[in-house]
């Protein structure tokens, strides 16, 4: 039996390298050799026991990856239901894409999550349309970046939030017209003065619940991917229904494999052009040996940090750590 190295979770919820067995394909399966793992928060729900893999998924972390497939040794991304911190990972065929062109295949690991997320829901959900005004809650994490650049390249107007005063020229280079530090500012407010947002995407879930139906416009739709202010909130009903608005509830990693197969099509259409014209920066805060994985999760919870924290699994050289770009 081939073993290989790969990130457990202990009782205590303490992450350890660990050495385990190869994953074996099921049918419609194909075993990717891991280069770099993306770091998403879901992990950190996920080691702290509070956001268990779907029935069948890998229990180990991690939700995308790139990698070389071993059976054609082609450059890969891979969006995951679980599994991407380790060596090797059997994924679905139709959940697997062309490395980008544009990136190193590093860089590459922390590209298709967050880019099927903001295209499935900013897109496919939502219904962004070309003029519309459209929030986004935490533009400096890896969703935040990429869903600031993605709408402006759809013409959309972006408003977006930060933590901090420094970060607010970040966000303003990637394409957010306005931005506010949350910190500080009363931001329904904020958001009302510069004319509402036709589209919200909302990464604090119910303590922000009120005050994003407050922020919405006519017809707007709210699209909810996360729970970092608490899974319960109070929904003003009558203004909600007033403005014939929508609330929508999402999450990409228990779908069916045919439905994120569709997804990542399009995100292939949307994004990989984007990526290969380098329209579109995929900021890297940082890069981590797979056994320092406890540290990546230290500065995702910690906060403050600007795009995206990858893994690197593969053994690589000095010149390849460099991240050498793909032709």
């Amino acid at each position: 039996m081939t073993h290989m190295r790969a990130i457990t979770v202990t009782e205590a919820g303490e992450l350890q390298l660990a050495e385990l067995p190869e994953p074996v394909p099921g049918p419609g399966e194909v075993l990717v050799d891991v280069v770099a793992a993306g770091v998403n928060r879901a992990d950190l729900a996920q080691a702290a026991g509070q956001y268990p893999p779907p029935p069948g998924a890998s229990p180990l972390l991690g939700l995308e990856v790139s990698g070389r497939r071993r059976d054609t040794g082609e450059e890969v991304v891979a969006l995951l239901a679980g599994g991407g911190y380790a060596e090797v990972v059997a994924v679905p065929e139709a959940q697997l894409l062309p490395a980008p062109e544009g990136l190193s295949l590093v860089e590459a690991a922390g590209v298709v999550e967050t880019a099927a997320t903001v295209v499935s829901n900013l897109i496919l959900e939502a219904g962004m349309r070309e003029g519309e005004t459209i929030l986004i809650h935490g533009g400096t994490g890896g969703i935040g970046t990429m869903a600031i650049q993605v709408a402006t390249h759809m013409e959309a107007r972006v408003l977006t939030t930060v933590g901090s005063d420094e970060a607010l020229p970040v966000v303003a280079r990637l394409g957010a017209a306005h931005a506010w530090n949350r910190r500080i500012v009363d931001l329904p407010a904020a958001v009302r003065e510069v004319g509402g947002a036709d589209v919200i995407l909302d990464v604090i879930g119910g303590s922000a619940l009120a005050d994003n139906v407050a922020m919405l416009n006519e017809g707007g739709r709210l699209a909810i991917i996360g729970t970092l202010g608490g899974a319960r909130g109070e929904l003003p009903i009558g203004q909600l229904m007033g403005k014939r608005a929508r609330v929508i509830g999402s999450t990409l990693r228990s779908r069916p494999v045919d439905n994120k197969a569709a997804i990542l099509e399009a995100t292939r259409y949307i994004v990989w052009p984007m990526l290969a014209s380098g329209e579109l920066q995929v900021p890297v805060h940082e890069r981590l040996p797979l056994a320092e994985a406890a540290r990546a999760h230290a500065i995702l919870r910690e906060g403050g940090h600007l795009g995206k924290v990858i893994l690197e699994v593969e053994a690589r050289t000095d010149s390849a750590r460099r991240g050498r770009r793909r032709r």
